[in-house]
């Protein structure tokens, strides 16, 4: 965490002082609350977010303001915040941990930047190597129940969109292994399997996991970040979760996860080429520059993830990949 900020600076970027991100908060408390305090949050990579104190005749809570600030992000935050807070509307009685949501203003009519109110989920995120054995199998199992919300055909979300293509893939300018990357592309090349779609989640990964516990009594507490939830195949979901793992803790993490997932009652395209497409489509988008994605879990103490060891590891997980399913 950042320190406590002016509550009355909510949704500024550093170094602007706007007043409207804070008076839209004070609108949409209950009545006689009022914010006491703002710490941003280390961590994210699309958005900028808060923990916000609230007092009021029924005691102290606490809320989290998600705040889109870089210029892509501000373009496609209608999209993005309705569709989250029309996910966290869906989820409130379906059993997902989820937060509640309090507002949203999507197209920042009322605040400096777009943003969403929510509640705040109890746990943290864990990247550490410490009991990444004991958290996966919690992940699988998390992951088959969002893949088993129900959803109508109102309700359904976007088809979902894939991050990467055959033609921008780009191997890390160093790599020394052309040919890995040349076979990996030429799958991706075809065209997408046939898939039975399901609710997916599009972007879970431990990052967006709070766990509360230790050893026997370690449990996942809550899932954030529904800003992309797509419906789609459940090999997608599986294979982003399984590329997260592969560059936190090592390929083996990343193998594991789809035998755990099938393990705990999950269903994948029994067809490994077909499983192979979405797996490598998912990975591929970590290229050239794997480092990237480690600049927040960098923030979060996992400073061994240089962008050296993140490179070596995404292409040393595209080799098992390949070693396994062809």
């Amino acid at each position: 965490m950042i320190p406590t900020e002016n509550p009355g600076d909510l949704g500024a970027p550093i170094g602007e002082r706007p007043t409207a991100t804070g008076a839209w908060v004070a609108k949409n408390l209950a009545e006689g609350e009022r914010l006491t305090g703002a710490e941003r949050l280390r961590g994210g990579w699309t958005a900028e977010m808060r923990r916000l104190s609230v007092t009021g005749p029924a005691g102290e809570r606490t809320l989290v303001l998600r705040s889109f600030v870089k210029p892509f992000f501000v373009r496609h935050a209608p999209g993005l915040l309705a569709r989250e807070a029309e996910v966290l509307r869906l989820l409130a009685s379906d059993g997902v941990p989820a937060a509640s949501l309090v507002a949203v203003d999507a197209t920042a009519e009322h605040c400096d930047h777009p943003s969403l109110l929510m509640s705040l989920l109890p746990g943290r995120v864990r990247l550490d190597d410490e009991e990444a054995g004991r958290r996966a199998p919690l992940l699988a199992e998390q992951l088959v129940r969002i893949h088993e919300v129900p959803v109508s055909a109102e309700s359904r979300p976007r088809v979902y969109q894939a991050w990467t293509s055959a033609e921008r893939v780009t191997p890390p300018s160093a790599t020394r292994r052309p040919a890995l990357w040349e076979r990996a592309v030429d799958v991706v090349r075809q065209a997408p399997p046939a898939y039975r779609g399901c609710f997916l989640h599009r972007d879970f990964h431990p990052g967006n996991v709070l766990f509360t516990g230790a050893g026997d009594t370690l449990r996942i507490s809550g899932v954030v970040d529904w800003v992309e939830t797509s419906w789609g195949p459940a090999d997608l979901d599986v294979a982003h979760c399984s590329s997260a793992l592969a560059l936190l803790h090592g390929t083996a993490a990343g193998m594991r996860f789809a035998d755990l997932y099938t393990a705990v009652g999950g269903t994948l395209d029994g067809d490994p080429a077909a499983h192979l497409y979405w797996r490598l489509l998912d990975a591929l988008a970590f290229a050239p520059d794997a480092g990237k994605v480690g600049g927040p879990w960098r923030e979060l103490g996992r400073t061994d993830l240089t962008p050296d060891v993140l490179t070596g590891r995404l292409e040393d997980y595209l080799q098992a990949l390949l070693d396994r399913y062809t």
